[in-house]
């Protein structure tokens, strides 16, 4: 298979302007603190449509023939894809249908309509995918591919050029991957500056690792919470680009991803969706391992309010600042006064406090337990937390 080409890229770049936003790079100092080195965010959450997916959706639309235009476009999609589909056919007059699951965020469903696209809703995302290719064939339609087609290839690698010329001492370039096609289309840019190209995924849903090590793309099974991200499956044209020009493909887990996520919104005033923050975690998690400098790309924003709340707390609890405790104690006056106290005075925040009175199997007589929420400044005030009230002679163990 021919790979994508720089030139390739470059010509996408060329059809793209004024079309994508040149979206900025800022540092990171908390990451470079960890990573012993200048560390960049590239921020894509800030493009159009809120992801790097209107690039590649652009570029594909752009070059079909007037008559495959004319048949209108359809797409699979949990939602940025969507969006950015939606988009690109609103903008060069054609018309967009996209298949998206029930449960998809509702700000991506909503903002794939506004931009002109007619959304229908089915079941699951493998199912988005069996819908659209009906619906091509039934239609004429064109189906855009999220990832796996050279055009789309091309057009993410757009991201890859603008890193080089803002970043242009950039050592290494660490990139969310679901299905690959951003990250086959940076690789295909920067590789041949003699950038080394490190691809992020998801632990929960991770099909590179396995097909790298195979030597042929596999599926796989799984969940996470980086939707944007959960492909089970590489395509044949990213798996060329991936096996051919990627240095390597590291997996983050769930935690790291919603840590990221906190990390983007509190220190670097980001909104960034998990799929977005994994490129951050993974630098996070493997201090000093590549060559500086690097470049984390922000692949996308668009999340759901209601699933941020769920990823703050779950990145609170990650970082050791929002604890659950249980603690076991004589029913009698006094004794959570004294509890409360003890965390008071050790720096702890209770946030909610539970009786729970039912008596469990290997309770004593005269005892209750006292489930305890409370905010603290991360694993090691924690730990301090409970060895007092373990010291102070609590049965007491973190829930």
């Amino acid at each position: 298979m021919e790979l994508v080409s720089r030139a390739d890229v470059e010509e996408a770049r060329r059809a793209l302007a004024g079309v994508a936003r040149e979206t900025p790079v800022v540092p990171s100092r908390v990451l470079e603190a960890e990573a012993a080195g200048p560390v960049r965010l590239k921020c894509e959450n800030l493009q159009r449509t809120g992801s790097f997916k209107i690039r590649g959706a652009y570029r594909r639309i752009e070059r079909l023939a007037p008559d495959e235009r004319a048949a209108g476009v359809v797409a699979a999609s949990a939602g940025n894809h969507a969006q950015g589909v939606a988009l690109a056919a609103q903008l060069l007059g054609t018309r967009a249908t996209v298949f998206m699951p029930a449960g998809a965020p509702l700000p991506k469903i909503e903002a794939t309509r506004e931009y002109g696209a007619q959304v229908e809703l089915v079941d699951s995302l493998d199912e988005t995918f069996t819908a659209a290719d009906a619906y091509a064939r039934e239609t004429g339609a064109v189906l855009i591919h999220p990832f796996d087609h050279p055009d789309v290839v091309a057009g993410q690698g757009t991201v890859g050029l603008e890193i080089l010329e803002q970043v242009p001492d950039v050592a290494t370039v660490v990139v969310c991957t679901g299905g690959g096609g951003l990250l086959s289309g940076i690789a295909a840019a920067c590789v041949p500056a003699g950038v080394r190209v490190v691809g992020a995924q998801a632990a929960g849903l991770a099909a590179w690792p396995p097909s790298l090590a195979a030597g042929e793309p596999l599926g796989v099974s799984g969940a996470t919470i980086a939707d944007g991200i959960a492909v089970s499956r590489p395509g044949a044209v990213t798996f060329a680009h991936v096996s051919a020009l990627v240095d390597e493909v590291v997996t983050v887990s769930e935690e790291a991803l919603a840590r990221g996520v906190l990390r983007c919104l509190e220190r670097e005033k980001l909104l960034v969706e998990p799929a977005g923050a994994a490129a951050v975690a993974a630098v996070a998690e493997n201090p000093g391992r590549w060559p500086a400098p690097v470049v984390a790309v922000l692949s996308g924003g668009n999340v759901d309010p209601v699933m941020l709340v769920d990823l703050v707390r779950r990145g609170l609890v990650a970082a050791g600042r929002y604890a659950k405790l249980r603690v076991r104690l004589t029913d009698r006056p006094g004794y959570l006064a004294d509890v409360l106290r003890r965390v008071g005075r050790a720096g702890g925040n209770v946030v909610d406090v539970e009786h729970r009175r039912l008596v469990a199997s290997d309770m004593a007589p005269g005892t209750v337990d006292v489930a305890l929420t409370l905010e603290a400044r991360g694993h090691d005030h924690r730990a301090a937390i409970l060895a007092d009230l373990a010291g102070a002679g609590y049965d007491v163990a973190a829930e």
